[in-house]
Order: C-alpha cells, then structure tokens, then sequence
C-alpha cells in the first residue's frame, strides 16, 4: 500500500532533496491531506522539529483531528509520543529516540523506529550527523520493541531517482515480519508493486507532488485481478461502515473516483459511471481501501440522495437500521414536521432538551433489569441524537471522536494503561 507524505517546515508542507535543499512547496498542510487522504494513512513529519529550530505541533494537531496520521519529527521523549498518541496519532515514528529502554516505555503496536540511512549508514537529527551504525544491523537490534519500521534512503530521497529495490529486500529480510515501510526515491506504480509484493508499504513524497506518480495509479499499483475483465468488486459503505451495495471498479474508473472525490464505477453496461450524475443520489467519496488479497476494494462514501439503491432505497438489500436510519429520521423530522411535533419542540428548546437528557440518563443509571436497561438506553439515544442532528453534528463524527478516544494510551487519572480503548 502506499503511505502519502506530508513533510511540514515553516507551516507548510514541503519537499526536500536529499532531506537538504528544499525543493517543493506545496501549501497549505490541510489542503494536502485533503487530497491525499482517500488513499489511507498520511505520514507527517514536522522538519522544524526533526531540525531543533522550533514546530508545527498546532497544524500537525489540526491533521491528526481530521485524518489518520502517522506522526514524526523531533518526538525526542517518552512523554511527547504519549502525548501525540492521546491525541489520536495512528502511531508515532520515533528516529533519534529509538532505543530499547525508551521503546518499552510505549505500546509496540503503536510505535515506528524511524532508520535513516544514506549508503547503508544510520543518520539522525534530521539526516544532518551520521552514527556510524548500520541499517541492517540497528533494525535486527531493534525488531522485538517496535511494531513497524519506516526505513528511508535518504540519498534517494526527493530526487525522483528509483527506489533501490536490492537494499528494499535486504531491509525487509532482516525485520523477519515486523511490517516495514519504505521511503526515499519511490517513483513508478512498479516500484510500488514490487514493495508491497515483498511485503512492505512505500511513502511517496515527491512523485505524486509533482505528478510523476499519479495518487490513484500509485494506490491501484498492487491490485490484481482473476476475472476474465478485470474487474475489482468494491463494497461500497456508509461513514458508520455500513454495506450499501456491491459495484466494479477499472483502473479507469478508480482513477476518476479518486482526482473528482466521488462515487465512481465500472458498468459492465454503461461503462464508466457517476453514481447519481441522474438520480440526484451523489457519493462523496471518503476513502478507498485494499483488502487483504488485494483484489478488492472498499469505497468509504457520503451518501445523498435517496439512497444507493435504484429502488430509492439506503443499501441493494433495502433500507438500513440502527443509528444511521435513526439520524435520516430526526433529520426528516426537523426539516419537514410541523413545530408541534416533540421532535422540532426539543430541537428549539434548548432547555426542554436538556432536562429531558439528564432525566432520562438518570433513569438508564438506575435500570437494573435487562428489559429496562434496552428500554431507557433506546430513550437516551434517542434524545442524544436529536441533539446531535439538531445542532448540525454528524453520528459519523461523534462515531470519528469515539474512535480517536480509544486510540489514548494514557488513563484519565494519569495511569498508563497499553490497552486499546480504556483511554476512553
């Protein structure tokens, strides 16, 4: 798979050649992610830190608010990748720091050695003092403290040169299935292919800032396909995960999906088609993913209209349940009930609302049989949702907050606790 860069200096998102000369500026760091977050996981690095002259914690802050991040760049204490962890950094990518005694302090599953090498040799401080280590060598020493390694040839770095494949191998043998990722002169789908055939994913920087690489073929790059057309099944979900139907996806299609940011498919009948360019039901398009066999593929979408379904229904298999059906109603209710409806009254009655949250919290707080429990946990929602609706918050953000709160390593009362979740 492929991990987009987002390197970070003076506010902005850069590249550098040879992490050295900057060679690219690309803007606003959000603006960035916004593209490049359809494909998976960001990596950012903040260079101001990496370099001891100052950070860019606020908008680094900002993209692990919004997006799955990676996180790196003069994270120099135990304390500091707590602290990006709690904020809800996928992982942290520690370089300098990367030792055995700091790495047991932090949960491995969350944790990248960052090794930088130019010609094989450990480099530190951003890229500027050699350590006179080996690669190969600190990444074996290192193996059983972290959960995955970004390896990145700094000599190849920004310079739109290749990825050395020869030294790639090397890299990921010597891991013995600790889950690699590669950095430093990836510039070809191919290349791309082969990492992620080896078993590693590739950081792309400079290709696919500049356009050498297009976003949607680097991500396409390891599919493959046993149909006779070519073809990839892709299930299509909602922002609460839910199925809405099966569609086909082609290169072609893929790559007009992911530059417009829509739903956009493969008919065998049509050809290449926009989802709701008729009907009015348009898919905003989230994020896409590879299963694991990489022949498959999972749009993430913002569903409008009347639903995915050419029977103006949700999902292919009729109209959805649970929270998601729940929050469409309340959304209905608000827009077309009349003001008498208990519905509208809540949502102008900011009082009424409230005491109607703690009245029925208290009562799910003193249900003790299961019945009860179902019965005023279903009220409690209910109200929880209309003030959800009613103040113009999405189910899928609170959903996104939730899941951002079990990524804390850190217990409210300061206790460390390595178990996913009880952060929240």
């Amino acid at each position: 798979m492929i991990i987009p860069s987002i390197d970070i200096m003076d506010g902005q998102a850069v590249q550098l050649v040879g992490g050295r000369e900057r060679a690219l500026e690309a803007g606003d760091p959000l603006a960035v992610a916004e593209r490049f977050a359809v494909a998976g996981d960001l990596a950012v690095i903040d260079l101001d830190a990496a370099l001891g002259r100052g950070s860019n914690v606020e908008v680094i802050g900002e993209l692990v608010r919004r997006y799955p991040c990676r996180v790196g760049g003069g994270i120099r204490s135990v304390e500091a990748a707590l602290d990006w962890l709690d904020r809800g950094a996928q992982r942290v990518i520690l370089g300098t720091m990367a030792s055995p005694d700091v790495l047991d302090q932090l949960p491995r599953d969350r944790v990248m050695a960052a090794l930088d090498g130019v010609d094989g040799e450990v480099v530190v401080e951003g890229w500027r003092r050699g350590t006179g280590a080996n690669v190969v060598d600190r990444l074996r020493e290192l193996r059983e403290s972290v959960g995955s390694f970004l390896v990145t040839f700094v000599e190849r770095e920004g310079r739109l040169g290749g990825v050395d494949l020869e030294a790639a191998r090397s890299v990921i043998d010597a891991a013995d299935g600790t889950p690699v990722t590669i950095a430093g002169g990836v510039t070809t789908a191919d290349e791309v292919a082969a990492l992620d055939q080896m078993g590693a994913d590739a950081q792309i920087g400079m290709a696919i800032y500049t356009g050498r690489l297009g976003l949607a073929d680097a991500f396409a790059a390891p599919l493959t396909s046993d149909r006779p057309d070519g073809l990839w099944p892709t299930v299509v979900v909602d922002e609460l995960g839910v199925a809405l139907g099966l569609a086909y996806s082609s290169a072609d299609s893929l790559r007009a999906a992911i530059e417009q940011r829509r739903g956009v498919y493969h008919s065998r009948s049509r050809g290449l088609w926009i989802k709701g360019e008729t009907s009015g039901s348009t898919q905003e398009l989230l994020r896409v993913d590879l299963d694991c066999d990489r022949d498959a593929l999972r749009f993430t979408v913002r569903q409008g209209g009347e639903g995915f379904c050419h029977r103006r229904t949700t999902t292919c298999w009729g109209n959805d349940r649970g929270l998601g059906a729940l929050e469409r109603r309340l959304a209905a209710r608000l827009e077309d009930s009349p003001k008498h409806s208990f519905t509208a009254r809540l949502a102008e009655d900011a009082d009424l609302l409230s005491k109607k949250l703690i009245e029925e919290a208290q009562e799910l707080g003193r249900a003790a049989v299961p019945e009860e429990v179902v019965w005023e946990a279903a009220d409690l929602m209910y109200f929880t949702a209309t003030a959800i609706a009613s103040r113009g918050v999405s189910l899928a953000e609170v959903m996104a907050e939730l899941d951002r709160r079990a990524l804390q390593t850190r217990r409210r009362d300061g206790s460390r606790s390595f178990t996913v979740g009880e952060g929240s």
